[in-house]
């Protein structure tokens, strides 16, 4: 049995198809092989590459091997036994197979296969089957994506749009419509000149002859002169731009920094913020973030200041709904943007102010956005637990997790913006 492996030097982006196809032919393999991953590094350093481990078992390479009878003639080096010219005899039963990988009694065995995703590919992976829910395509926006289709051909043009056999086409018309008149008087000229030739010579018939032949001549020269391709011939690929919908979303972020959020809990809806956040801007280019602190009051923040104030407070939920709803009004009508939200709290909040927050988003926020979900950083279910449970149950675009501990972050982000159909 023989491998052939293939050592030559590639040039730089000279395996990028190959690439490619290795990570589509073993998709599977290494999307197991990135949430493995994923189980052993911080969801801070989720936005890097690594080192993806698949056994040897999963990867089939191939195989060449001698099949049974043919003559060979070859003397190994180091051979002290036998000379050119002698006879061995095939070793019966099978030939060598490959190594099982795993250890043998020597202690020796095949190692799984590594390689190095790149954080492009990592993060293609982490998020493939990932999605906003409820995205739908809406009116043009102001600076509209467009789509490029065929429409016909052109005389004007890039070269690379150059349609060689529509322009070869058009040079053969050219030339048959010019020289047709030319090549008819051609053959009738060619077919008195032979007629001459057959009769006797006389003085007038030889001088009728050589007027023939210089016609002839001609009319050669002429044709000669048709250029076989001519600018006019040439047809370029004409294509046109046209507008289309374009999938404008806006995703509000809203987190809880009052008093009861200790550094624990503030860094557990930090990190499901973060996560969200390389999410997003991963799959949606055209997509605007909204960043919402909160606690007796409201206020709208930049990303640094979300993730990195120290301004702590009391607790009035209503307070960052109230100013959602403020933001959606004055700045994303609803028929042109595709509107999500995204709040994480401890669940305390004013004994008084919980019914509220579920009226506002049952009547207010809900009838405007797509989705909006709730995660909830401690375990124990407190009042604004218990009202939104009683919304999340009669609402489609609404639901509700807890993700008391750093490693129920992920599982929790994945079960609320998995895509439609795909298992959990």
């Amino acid at each position: 049995m023989q491998q052939i492996i293939d050592r030559r030097l590639a040039g730089k982006n000279k395996s990028i198809g190959n690439r490619e196809r290795f990570l589509r032919r073993h998709k599977e393999q290494i999307r197991d092989a990135v949430r493995r991953a994923v189980e052993g590094r911080g969801i801070r350093d989720i936005a890097q590459g690594e080192d993806i481990h698949i056994p040897r078992r999963d990867i089939s390479e191939p195989v060449f091997g001698h099949g049974s009878g043919g003559q060979r003639e070859m003397v190994h080096p180091g051979n002290k036994d036998f000379v050119q010219g002698d006879r061995i005899e095939r070793p019966q039963g099978g030939g060598g197979g490959g190594g099982s990988g795993q250890a043998s009694d020597s202690g020796e065995g095949e190692d799984d296969f590594v390689f190095h995703l790149t954080k492009e590919e990592f993060m293609q992976f982490f998020f493939d089957d990932l999605a906003l829910p409820n995205l739908i395509r809406t009116t043009l926006a102001d600076t509209p994506e467009f789509k490029t289709h065929r429409a016909g051909f052109s005389s004007d043009g890039t070269p690379n749009n150059l349609h060689v056999v529509r322009s070869m086409r058009g040079a053969i018309g050219r030339r048959i419509a010019l020289g047709s008149s030319s090549r008819r008087t051609l053959h009738q000229l060619e077919e008195q000149l032979e007629a001459l030739r057959a009769q006797p010579a006389t003085p007038e018939r030889v001088l009728e002859i050589e007027q023939i032949e210089a016609e002839i001549e001609a009319l050669r020269l002429r044709l000669e002169h048709i250029p076989y391709l001519d600018p006019i011939d040439l047809r370029y690929r004409s294509r046109v731009r046209t507008p289309v919908p374009t999938a404008k979303a806006v995703m509000f972020c809203l987190m809880d920094v009052s008093g009861s959020m200790d550094e624990s809990r503030k860094d557990l809806a930090k990190r499901f913020f973060i996560l969200l956040y390389l999410f997003l801007t991963r799959h949606y280019e055209k997509i605007e973030i909204v960043f919402i602190r909160h606690h007796t009051q409201a206020q709208e923040v930049n990303e640094h200041d979300f993730f990195h104030a120290t301004e702590t407070g009391g607790t009035v939920v209503s307070s960052a709904l109230v100013l959602m709803e403020d933001i959606i009004q004055a700045r994303y009508p609803r028929g042109e943007w595709n509107i999500y939200g995204a709040q994480a709290s401890d669940g305390d909040n004013w004994h008084d102010d919980s019914p509220r927050c579920r009226d506002i988003l049952a009547q207010k926020i809900l009838p405007l956005v797509r989705y909006f979900a709730y995660i909830q950083v401690v375990e124990q279910e407190q009042n604004l637990w218990h009202e939104y449970a009683t919304l999340a149950d009669d609402s489609e675009n609404f639901a509700i997790r807890k993700a008391a501990e750093v490693h129920q972050i992920y599982p929790v982000f994945r079960d609320l913006f998995k895509k439609e159909g795909a298992a959990t």
